[in-house]
C-alpha cells in the first residue's frame, strides 16, 4: 500500500502522486495545467485513502453466468469532505471523483499577514463557514493542499470539531507540509490522521514552505 508512516504524519508515496506533485512544483506550470494537477492529484489521494482507511466486506453477486462473492467498500456514504477556500477547491474537485456521494463543508480562512506571525503562529480570520452535519460514522477528511504554520488547520478544525461528535475518521489532507505545521496539528489534535504527499524541509521568515510549490491559490486562480 503506497502510504507510509512517519513521526508526525502519514506520507502517500504513490508514484502518480509525486510525479503530479513534481509538476506542481514546477515555476513553468501556467494556471490551467496548475489547476487540473491540483484536480488530479485530490484524485490520486482519494483512492488512497478509500485504500488505506476504509474497509471493505463481502457481498454475494449474480453475474450473468453464476453466482459469487465480491468485494465493496463500506462507508462511502459517510464521507464529509470540508473545502479551506480558496485553494482546496481544485483539490476538493478531485477528492470527490473518489467520493461522489460526500457531504461537503466550506470555510473560508486566512492569515493575517499584517500581524505577521507570533511564535510560528498567524492569527487566522474566518469569513465564512457552512458545514454538514457530521455523525459518528462519518470519515470527515479536511483538505488543504499546503500545511504551513498549521494554524490556519488549527483555526478551522476547531470550527469542524465545534458541537460535533467525534467522527469515525478524522483526516487531515495536503499536498505539501511543513513540519512545524504537522507538529503543531498533532499536538493540539491528536485524533486527527496527518496525511500528505510530502513533508518539505521548512518554513521561512514569512511562513512560506520551502521548498513547497508557491501560493496554491494564486496559481490556481492566476490572482497574483
Amino acid at each position: 500500500m503506497p502510504i507510509s508512516e512517519r513521526d508526525s504524519a502519514s506520507l502517500i508515496t504513490h508514484a502518480l502522486a509525486r510525479d503530479t506533485l513534481s509538476r506542481l512544483r514546477s515555476a513553468d506550470t501556467e494556471q490551467v495545467a496548475f489547476r487540473k494537477g491540483l484536480v488530479k492529484l485530490g484524485r490520486i489521494c482519494g483512492y488512497e485513502i478509500i485504500d488505506g482507511a476504509m474497509e471493505t466486506e463481502y457481498v454475494s453477486i449474480q453475474t450473468p453466468l453464476a453466482e459469487t462473492t465480491g468485494e465493496r467498500v463500506k462507508g462511502l456514504d459517510d464521507v464529509v469532505i470540508v473545502n479551506v477556500l480558496r485553494a482546496a477547491t481544485p483539490f476538493v474537485e478531485g477528492l470527490l471523483k473518489a467520493f461522489p456521494r460526500a457531504k461537503q463543508g466550506v470555510i473560508s480562512a486566512g492569515r493575517d499577514e499584517e500581524t505577521g506571525m507570533t511564535d510560528g503562529e498567524f492569527p487566522i480570520s474566518i469569513d465564512y463557514t457552512k458545514l454538514p452535519e457530521i455523525s459518528p460514522e462519518d470519515t470527515v477528511i479536511v483538505a488543504d493542499p499546503m500545511l504551513a504554520t498549521g494554524s490556519t488547520m488549527c483555526t478551522v478544525l476547531e470550527h469542524v470539531l465545534a458541537n460535533a461528535p467525534d467522527p469515525e475518521h478524522l483526516i487531515v489532507l495536503s499536498a505539501v507540509s511543513a513540519p512545524d505545521g504537522l507538529l503543531r496539528v498533532g499536538e493540539r489534535f491528536p485524533e486527527a490522521d496527518l496525511l500528505t504527499v510530502s513533508i518539505d524541509d521548512r518554513l521561512d521568515e514569512n511562513g512560506f514552505i520551502v521548498p513547497g510549490l508557491g501560493d496554491a491559490g494564486d496559481r490556481a486562480f492566476r490572482t497574483q
